[in-house]
């Protein structure tokens, strides 16, 4: 009997997962149901469509539904919402526009993804207040910079969504005021980066204010001010990006069992308290390489990998989702800022180390090569074993060279391990002791 693989999100755990799923077992029947039209689509590429450096929204489409349906064999059902989950009967309830019907499963995957929070702001619904986490989102973001042109933009949030819409609106002419209630930008980061990153935003005409907390917006049908404590500031489109929370409500209804996160408790091959059902991306949780504790950190390779190993291990071949770092990237304007593992020392000290770190900044490329640039760098380690916990980056260019912390937190490598690494070398690219390694060459004396 032909089994049948269900998949409840169609955008990149998901679309993954019926991808691998199909092309391993092509007798198998995969059927993927996505309440909304757009699938597979590239969400971090939003905010530079909005800037004008994505030319059409279609653009960020990896693979289109015709594309999945006629070349991949996946029946891909758009406009289809997964209303219930049934685990002992193993069916799913689907609404569409033309009724209610149940859909059995043998295997069940669960990538709802996450939403973007919404603060209880009064003024949300006034025209011209939005959110960015999904492509109509987007779209609408555009088609209000153009139609109305609007002067000046009240950004909420200092993490990625914020940071890089203020560069999107800025190169769409408007004077950005950026609100964060934190002391600084970018806070999983940590300081050493937002410093760097708060004075390149400046310097950009970004207005920031730190420390601030936004209570709403005014206006009659639409938005011309934020609300501050003791003030109102003129703005004329606002931006909401204070995270995202995981769409949980469907796999918890069905008995499926949260971790500590608040996000889907799964295990080392995404499977959730129940064995035929298994949760992946935005909505699930994820071991971290460091702390081997569960974790979410939504991220676009996160999802990507996990729905890809869930549809080998459902067609017969269990493999692992891997492991985490948290590692992530953001541009800045004209700056790259990257970060990996633990750098917050007071969370490496909840997860029982004792945290030394060492800051350092050092050129991208010899130093009689044109065109370097100062990099700052950031190492994190563990006192008593020497191990490296995590780091970060910052710099105009050499953000990528994150990856090689990254790498070296997956395999568990020491300070000293790291400092001997034997990374390529020729002056247009690198000093002979890149700034990694300095950073590295640094810490470990620090621990001696």
């Amino acid at each position: 009997m032909t089994e049948t693989f269900v998949v409840v999100g169609g955008d990149a755990a998901g679309m993954s997962a019926a991808s691998k799923a199909k092309r391993d077992d092509p007798d198998r029947e995969v059927i993927v149901f996505e309440k909304g039209e757009w699938v597979s689509y590239a969400a971090c590429g939003m905010p530079y469509y909005v800037k004008g450096a994505v030319d059409e929204l279609d653009d960020l489409v990896t693979v289109t539904p015709e594309e999945f349906r006629e070349e991949r064999d996946v029946d891909l059902r758009t406009g289809a919402e997964v209303v219930d989950v049934d685990t002992e009967l193993q069916t799913v309830t689907v609404e569409t526009d033309d009724g209610t019907d149940e859909q059995p499963y043998d295997d069940l995957l669960v990538a709802t993804g996450a939403s973007a929070i919404e603060p209880p702001f009064e003024g949300l619904g006034l025209e011209g207040v939005f959110t960015i986490h999904d492509m109509d989102e987007a779209d609408a973001i555009e088609e209000y910079v153009t139609v109305h042109g609007p002067e000046t933009a009240a950004i909420v949030g200092g993490g990625y969504v914020g940071i890089e819409m203020a560069e999107a609106l800025s190169a769409r002419g408007v004077d950005v005021h950026l609100y964060e209630m934190l002391p600084h930008v970018l806070q999983p980061f940590g300081e050493a980066v937002a410093a760097v990153v708060e004075d390149h935003l400046r310097e950009q005409g970004v207005d920031l204010h730190l420390e601030t907390a936004v209570s709403g917006f005014v206006g009659d049908e639409r938005v011309d001010g934020v609300e501050l404590e003791d003030e109102v500031v003129a703005a004329d489109i606002a931006i909401v990006g204070v995270g995202v929370a995981p769409n949980t409500d469907l796999a918890e209804a069905a008995g499926i069992e949260l971790g500590p996160t608040g996000a889907v408790a799964t295990d080392e091959y995404g499977r959730t308290n129940d064995e035929n059902v298994y949760a992946a991306g935005d909505c699930a949780e994820a071991t971290h390489v460091v702390t081997g504790e569960p974790d979410h950190v939504p991220l676009a390779l996160t999802a990507n990998r996990a729905g890809r190993a869930i549809g080998q291990t459902v067609t017969g071949d269990p493999t692992p989702v891997g492991e985490i770092a948290g590692t992530a990237i953001v541009k800045a304007f004209d700056l790259g800022a990257a970060r990996t593992g633990i750098v917050d020392e007071e969370r490496a000290r909840e997860a029982g180390f004792d945290p030394v770190s060492v800051t350092i900044s050092a050129s991208t490329r010899a130093h009689y090569y044109p065109d370097g640039a100062e990099l700052t760098v950031t190492l994190v380690a563990d006192r008593e074993s020497g191990r490296l916990l995590g780091g970060t980056v910052v710099g105009r260019e050499g953000a990528k060279r994150i990856d090689t912390v990254t790498t070296a937190l997956t395999a568990d490598m020491t300070v000293t391990e790291l400092q001997n690494a034997d990374l390529a070398y020729a002056p247009p690219f690198s000093p002979v002791w890149d700034p990694i390694l300095t950073a590295a060459k640094v810490l470990a004396g620090k621990l001696e």
